[in-house]
């Protein structure tokens, strides 16, 4: 049995993308660059293989960190941490990761192979994408092993949530005049440019001594020894505030139009709260301030295994918006973390040790299960719903083939030259 039943999958052929852009930057700056972009790929080269192509730029970037910062360590914790030079690669990495992701939906109309799998697997790439530059930021801004990295975490993650859950309610990917995949990755990489030229205890910085404005008694109330980095998350959570605001605004004119409920949208937004909470009470055993995970190696492990559930949750969603299915409420997978959260609270819960985390060693290796069995999840899913998709619509994944009348895999083109042909 599939995860697509047969009358969902009737409804991948009805599927049309609808997108409106508002950003001045990608319209009037980065869209004419990528139009120029597209031109130098082949008609041969399938669009999703210039998706993935973007996506191994970023596990490169992610690599180089692993090996020159297996701890992930800060600076301030007298860690050498990665040569300055690593951080310009990780600006182009990323850089090339957004101008393929922009470019493989002109690929796809360039060679006829457009459909519901080229998003499902585009958005897949950004779910991925979502919590490495999440690492790599954090590491860039000299946060490293703290609660600040949990809260971009969840800020980012709900972001990309918000931006899904819009598109399933109202049939539409808005990106507004700043949005995450623009915008926010332009700001990302020059974040990474700056690190790599003063280094990451820049943004140890103070803001305000930065800013000229140490002696504006009410900003030194508030803001006072606040460094740059934390001002970063603070304007992170004014724009996570701002896009709820705007997404919401979005569904709600969306749902008055077609004569719905325009509250009952609000009830899909609970999963991601109820998913990050059971992360959040993972790591703060024993304590908050002692967060055994967080002040370990296991924290990238752990930020793994939660951005591939994160994926598997977004990308059933975004299924679910494709094949026109109810939302999806829930996640299997939520009970194997819950399970370890309760397990490393039981000292709080039932005033007695835990029955397996009670040592690091017991901790690392219930993380390490835990990234494991995440990874191995999302990927059976992931390669399940391809298959099923690519075997009903007849276009395959990774090569710009389609199947004819016969059911035999051949160049799109001259499938598709053979329908038009039958059409006339």
């Amino acid at each position: 049995m599939g995860y697509i039943p047969p009358y969902a999958l009737d409804n991948l052929k009805k599927y049309a993308y609808k997108g409106v852009d508002k950003s001045l930057l990608s319209r009037h700056v980065l869209n004419p660059y990528w139009n120029w972009l597209v031109t130098f790929w082949p008609t041969w080269v399938a669009p999703n293989v210039i998706t993935m192509s973007g996506l191994c730029m970023v596990l490169l970037n992610f690599a180089t960190l692993l090996y020159y910062d297996p701890g992930y360590l800060t600076e301030r914790e007298g860690a050498e941490g990665p040569p300055q030079w690593i951080y310009f690669t990780w600006a182009a990495g990323l850089f090339i990761y957004q101008s393929f992701d922009a470019i493989d939906g002109k690929q796809a109309r360039r060679t006829g192979m457009a459909g519901p799998l080229g998003e499902m697997f585009d958005h897949g790439c950004d779910a991925l994408n979502t919590t490495l530059e999440v690492i790599l930021c954090s590491r860039a801004l000299n946060l490293g092993r703290s609660w600040w990295t949990v809260a971009s975490q969840i800020a980012t993650l709900a972001n990309f949530y918000l931006t899904t859950w819009e598109e399933y309610h109202t049939g539409q990917l808005y990106l507004g005049v700043f949005s995450g995949p623009v915008e926010g990755i332009l700001l990302i990489v020059g974040i990474f440019i700056v690190t790599g030229i003063y280094g990451p205890t820049f943004w140890d910085t103070p803001a305000l001594e930065f800013l000229g404005l140490q002696d504006v008694p009410i900003l030194a109330k508030f803001a006072q020894g606040r460094g740059l980095n934390e001002a970063f998350m603070a304007f992170g959570a004014v724009m996570l505030a701002f896009n709820i605001a705007t997404s919401y605004f979005n569904v709600f004119k969306a749902r008055m139009s077609n004569h719905q409920n325009p509250f009952r949208p609000l009830l899909h937004l609970l999963p991601f709260p109820a998913s990050a909470a059971i992360q959040i009470f993972w790591l703060s055993s024993p304590s908050w301030t002692q967060s055994a995970i967080i002040n370990s190696p296991l924290f990238v492990p752990f930020l793994c295994a939660w951005g591939l559930q994160f994926s598997h949750q977004v990308g059933r969603m975004i299924l679910a918006h494709v094949t026109k299915q109810p939302f999806p409420w829930g996640d299997a997978m939520w009970v194997w973390s819950l399970l370890g959260a309760v397990d490393a609270n039981l000292p709080l819960l039932l005033n007695r040790p835990p029955l397996i985390q009670h040592n690091m060693h017991n901790i690392g290796v219930v993380v390490f299960i835990t990234l494991g069995v995440s990874f191995v999840s999302y990927a059976r899913w992931c390669t399940l719903v391809i298959g099923e998709i690519t075997n009903f619509l007849g276009i395959a994944c990774f090569t710009v083939r389609k199947k004819d009348l016969t059911g035999h895999w051949r160049r799109a083109a001259s499938v598709d030259k053979i329908m038009v042909g039958k059409k006339l």
